[in-house]
């Protein structure tokens, strides 16, 4: 393979986006470059490009994995980091994952299971404000939670359990305060029947999230924010499959017997979002 190939290619590049022009100048020298590289056989090449159409193929109104096999190549967390700059004391955006979808409107304190698992799980109280990166309380910010049950599995994937368990949408008060209930999620693996997950076991690589909750919060005249709150001492923090991590978001739950509504004993979770004002500059 030759520079001119490539160069006959990019000359032909010419669409009236200049932007789009830029992606897709770009996207063919590096796949040039990576073909140069490895050298694939024309037998590798035609079972790459089955890869992609089977993954194609495994997508549903409930599961996308194109957005899974970009997760778990550390793709999305490289398209969030490039996206989400901000102050030092902002919350750290992180990956949305595949399973969001709308959640209902419930009342402050509400819960948010209501299958099976709430009588099988570990009780929980999660707790914060939405503030500005001054610390000044965000009233009326929307905060929109999403998490997977005690065995790992969102309400798309479980039969047992309703559309809409284990979300909820949340108002914040004048004083920019959630707060709601729930049980303690579990680390899980994700969906591994599919085209990422043969990809994870091509390369040696093990399926499994590290325990968490969702978050997306927006409010007006702020950026918009997709995160997670971690649990400390999970055994996958250090090796999640989407690479989404991060020092910031981990919190540790604190035994609890009291308070907040709860009869018997619980654990309790502080987690305060910060958002970055639409158009900082640094």
């Amino acid at each position: 393979m030759t520079d001119k190939l490539v160069r006959q290619v990019l000359a032909q590049v010419d669409g009236p986006d200049p932007r789009v022009n830029e992606i897709v100048s770009a996207l063919v020298a590096h796949l040039h470059a990576f073909v140069a590289e490895v050298r694939p056989t024309e037998a590798e090449w035609r079972a790459g490009l089955a890869f992609l159409a089977e993954t194609g193929r495994w997508c549903t109104p409930d599961r996308d994995e194109f957005v899974l096999l970009s997760d778990m190549l550390g793709l999305t967390s490289a398209v969030d980091e490039v996206n989400h700059e901000g102050p030092e004391n902002m919350t750290p955006s992180s990956v949305e994952g595949p399973f969001h979808s709308p959640a209902p409107a419930r009342e402050p304190g509400a819960w948010l299971s209501h299958g099976p698992e709430r009588g099988r799980g570990v009780p929980m109280v999660v707790h914060g404000r939405v503030l500005d990166c001054e610390g000044v309380p965000l009233p009326g910010a929307a905060v929109d939670l999403w998490q997977a049950g005690d065995n790992g599995l969102y309400d798309s994937q479980d039969d047992a359990q309703e559309p809409g368990n284990l979300r909820g949408l949340f108002t914040t008060d004048e004083q920019g305060r959630y707060w709601f209930r729930t049980i303690r999620p579990s680390s899980y693996p994700v969906p591994a029947d599919g085209t990422a997950g043969r990809l994870l076991r091509a390369s040696g690589r093990h399926p499994m999230r590290p325990a968490h909750l969702h978050y997306q919060v927006t409010a007006p005249g702020h950026r918009p924010l997709t995160t997670h709150v971690f649990l400390a001492g999970d055994p996958y923090l250090g090796s999640d499959a989407a690479f989404a991590v991060k020092e910031e978001l981990v919190r540790r739950p604190v035994p609890r017997t009291g308070g907040w509504g709860m009869d018997g004993p619980y654990e309790e979770i502080d987690f305060d979002v910060r958002l970055v004002p639409i158009g900082w500059a640094g």
